[in-house]
């Protein structure tokens, strides 16, 4: 049974960023919550740094990955932010697990889909970080599923079989590009203006797997949350490969709706400004409508 109690209250929050801080000797007063959901986000106010919080008890296991990761691009000179350095990470903050790391100082521009695309190309020519896992999408999904403060059994039952429908054919699919070092959550959010140019962020969703997937976001952003269509043409051009024109594009598209709509779960008490948009978002997928909106969780 899921907790009664919402799993993530304020206090809860600032104990273990206080936690982080102190190991780190860090100050977090003042500190700004930025976002709240597969992690919350915290922005020292003392020092240019972030902190990262893991939201849900059964992905904590993709932190070690996440600084895996983050070293390998540090290693390579790819445009990405960077880990606060001195102290032992990931960071084990009572219950909680956090990375830190220090905050891009960032231009008032809006990174362009090009940009994406050419930092994914080059990610993906880079060799596989050792003991990078395998791309398995609807893995979170069911994780999530999982440790949901709250889900009803009818919308657990629906959303389990749905991965096992969606699983099935993501396993029948023949991907026309070599795998690949994959972001896995690649949309135009997870790039930062930086000074010297834009810089990835956000490795949580990083795997060895088809390049295809990393072009799925910007083509969703469309589809579902209405950004114009120039911005995924941008993004396929400068990338050489039009994922919405390929056979397999459906069945990607099932699965990152999937994580899309599941995301919030591990924080639904924690957070429940959410709650509405995940109902709109399950009643969706039911009805199988593929021309509705959607917000972007906030």
């Amino acid at each position: 049974m899921p907790e009664l109690n919402p799993r993530f209250t304020r206090d809860k929050l600032d104990a273990a960023l206080g936690d982080v801080c102190e190991q780190a000797g860090l100050d977090p007063a003042g500190a700004e919550l930025l976002r709240f959901t597969n992690n919350a986000v915290f922005a020292l106010a003392a020092a240019p740094v972030v902190v990262r919080i893991v939201a849900s008890k059964t992905l904590r296991h993709r932190v070690a990955k996440v600084v895996g990761v983050a070293e390998h691009f540090a290693r390579h000179d790819v445009p990405a932010v960077r880990l606060y350095p001195g102290i032992e990470q990931p960071v084990t903050a009572g219950a909680q697990v956090a990375t830190v790391w220090w905050r891009v100082p960032e231009r008032p521009v809006r990174p362009a889909p090009a940009d994406l695309a050419l930092l994914l190309r080059r990610v993906h020519a880079l060799p596989a970080p050792p003991g990078l896992p395998g791309w398995s999408p609807l893995t979170d999904v069911r994780s999530r599923v999982a440790d949901a403060e709250e889900l009803d059994l009818a919308d657990r039952r629906f959303l389990l079989d749905r991965c096992d429908e969606v699983q099935a054919k993501l396993d029948a699919l023949d991907f026309p590009l070599r795998p690949a070092l994959a972001h896995g959550d690649a949309h135009l959010g997870n790039v930062l203006a930086g000074p010297d140019g834009p810089v990835l962020c956000d490795f949580d969703s990083a795997g060895f797997g088809p390049p295809e997937w990393d072009l799925i976001p910007v083509a969703i952003g469309v589809l579902r949350f209405g950004e114009p269509r120039a911005v995924y043409r941008e993004l396929a051009e400068a990338y050489g490969f039009d994922v919405m024109a390929w056979e397999g594009f459906e069945v990607l598209r099932a699965a990152r709706e999937l994580k899309l709509t599941t995301s919030v779960l591990p924080i639904l008490r924690s957070h429940p400004e959410v709650r509405p948009e995940l109902r709109r978002r399950l009643a969706d997928l039911r009805a199988g409508s593929r021309m509705a909106r959607w917000a972007r969780f906030r």
